[in-house]
């Protein structure tokens, strides 16, 4: 019975977990943070509240970036794009939401139900201390780049404390594993479920509109953990689904995207391995705007990047290239699609939400990990 779950602690899904690899909110700058990105080989990298000394200071976890963070930063208004080089030296918190609800401290004890209503209520990612042995000494790691050494705390903390994050997909991964205890819900379609956002309430631009206008909602959807749809008769009610932009699928570019936002309509790939007449029409458009530091940098890292052999390649950029070369199509579902459908689609394509449409495309509205995670909470509290 699903009762059985309610004994679940979050520890149980820390099993295997790797430490947090940390940047200090006090001390990192936008190009630590790149530096360790493209180092590290992981998508996200958290950001604490204290430098991790020995001073005996209780430490923090207030928030996570991304790549796709940097991205938007240095491509936010005219002042960034005229000048990246300084937008790469200001503090990594700019990169921060304002509110720190998205990453919320729990106790390995906190249960499987107080887990997903903290989820529901906000939380992307639940910060859980994890077993280590013994430690007198905090272990830092020197990651090497193109902008030098970085220090990056491989998260060992007070007394030797260590954590890991749970996010909403390992949630929805662990309860699929039950799945068979929660019947008939599997098998009841979302849109009898009602867990359908309808299509006004998502995050949508023009295909024909500059990829530019779109990058608030970008910044948004990362909060979200959605995207930002692509559309043809963006604010029409039988608006149909074109594509999306993916804060995911930017995570695995680097920097010089952002010369691709600033010049692209939101229907072109800003980051897909673009052939050479694309990156030409991009250098053109960066040159037609006199962005001359944003040109020298894409050719910068086009110069690093094809001067490097693929033994040389760091695990961030081969994965990075793998994922950039796959489709970018939207992942997609229709009104009838069972709750599980949906659930196995997302995790199979490691997103956390799925696009609705109907049969000729128009777009109805967003399934989303969180309004899933809904339901097994009202299922798994009503058997309480």
């Amino acid at each position: 019975m699903a009762v059985s779950l309610l004994s679940r602690e979050v520890s149980d899904l820390c099993l295997g977990k790797p430490p947090l690899r940390c940047l200090s909110a006090a001390s990192a700058t936008v190009s630590d943070a790149v530096s360790a990105l493209k180092s590290s080989g992981e998508p996200f990298l958290s950001v604490w509240s204290c430098n991790h000394e020995d001073d005996g200071s209780e430490c923090e976890c207030v928030g996570k970036i991304c790549m796709a963070d940097v991205i938007c930063h240095l491509s936010k208004d005219e002042k960034t794009l005229l000048s990246p080089s300084a937008a790469l030296k200001a503090p990594v918190s700019v990169l921060l939401p304002e509110t720190r609800a998205l990453v919320v401290h729990v106790q390995p004890s906190c249960s499987l139900l107080e887990a997903i209503d903290l989820i529901i209520r906000g939380a992307q990612n639940l910060v859980v201390p994890i077993q280590t042995k013994s430690i007198t000494k905090r272990r830092h790691q020197k990651l090497q780049s193109q902008n030098g050494a970085v220090s990056v705390t491989a998260s060992v903390h007070k007394n030797g404390r260590q954590f890991c994050w749970i996010t909403q997909e390992d949630i929805v991964r662990f309860l699929l594993g039950s799945i068979g205890l929660f019947s008939p819900l599997p098998s009841i379609s979302i849109a009898d479920l009602g867990i359908i956002n309808s299509s006004s309430s998502v995050l949508a631009v023009d295909y024909s509109s500059s990829a530019a206008m779109a990058i608030p909602a970008i910044s948004l959807a990362l909060t979200e953990q959605t995207a930002v749809a692509v559309v043809d008769g963006a604010g029409d009610p039988k608006m149909a689904l074109i594509g999306e932009i993916s804060p995911m699928k930017l995570a695995c570019c680097d920097e010089s995207a952002a010369g691709a936002l600033a010049t692209l309509s939101a229907g072109d790939p800003a980051c897909k391995g673009p052939p050479e007449s694309l990156l030409r029409v991009v250098r053109n458009r960066l040159e037609d705007k006199w962005l001359v530091e944003m040109l020298s940098l894409m050719d910068s890292l086009s110069s690093t990047a094809s001067g490097s052999s693929s033994d040389e390649e760091s695990p961030a950029r081969t994965a990075s290239n793998r994922r950039s070369a796959s489709s970018s199509a939207a992942i997609v579902c229709n009104p009838k699609s069972s709750l599980m459908a949906v659930m196995i689609q997302a995790i199979a394509h490691r997103v956390n939400y799925v696009w609705v449409i109907e049969k000729d495309c128009t777009l109805v509205g967003i399934v989303t990990f969180v309004d899933m995670l809904k339901v097994f909470g009202q299922f798994l509290g009503n058997t309480n």
